[in-house]
């Protein structure tokens, strides 16, 4: 009897112990499931994914327009400093108070074109006028307008480019000079 009390006892604890383990097992599991399913819920419901990857947009643009900033004022400071010189282009050029005209007399253009830079304002008219025929006289930024055709009437104040180009018929000789006249009328 002694033995089949043992016996029985020893089903009860294991019965017990299995239905221990049983719980706790699932317990656990609960636990596991309930952990997913609050980081699922709280990454569905958080807008951090979309705001993230448009601050990132955002903060890109940013560098890209900061980057061409710096660019563009190390090429104005190089241009002025050129304007100086008379066979180094690009130049930038500004217009003395009270006077329309800005003469450039024996430039000499080394490559095949050599760019002005004028910041100027809306309503104003600017034209173009070189001496040499084998020069051609082209505004290229903010859009292109061949001075061939006449003067052109600024739309908005911006940085406009001058190009001269050489468009001659024969090669372009190794240091070409040339005079140029660009009036700018209010």
């Amino acid at each position: 009897m002694k033995g089949f009390r043992s016996i029985i006892s020893g089903a009860r604890r294991f019965n017990l112990s299995n239905t221990l383990n049983s719980q706790s097992n699932t317990l656990r599991l609960m636990l596991v499931v309930v952990a997913i399913l609050l980081v699922l819920l709280s990454n569905s419901c958080s807008p951090e994914m979309p705001t993230d990857s448009q601050a990132d947009a955002s903060l890109a643009q940013q560098k890209q327009l900061e980057v061409a900033n710096i660019e563009d004022n190390i090429t104005n400071s190089y241009a002025r400093l050129a304007a100086n010189r008379a066979d180094i282009c690009p130049k930038l050029l500004q217009k003395d108070m009270g006077n329309n005209d800005i003469k450039r007399v024996a430039e000499v253009m080394v490559n095949d074109y050599c760019d002005y830079f004028l910041y100027l304002e809306a309503g104003q008219r600017i034209d173009v006028d070189v001496d040499n025929r084998q020069i051609e006289a082209l505004l290229i930024v903010p859009t292109m307008h061949n001075f061939a055709n006449g003067e052109y009437q600024v739309a908005s104040y911006d940085k406009h480019v001058i190009r001269l180009a050489y468009n001659g018929a024969t090669y372009k000789p190794e240091r070409l000079s040339y005079d140029v006249a660009i009036t700018v009328t209010d």
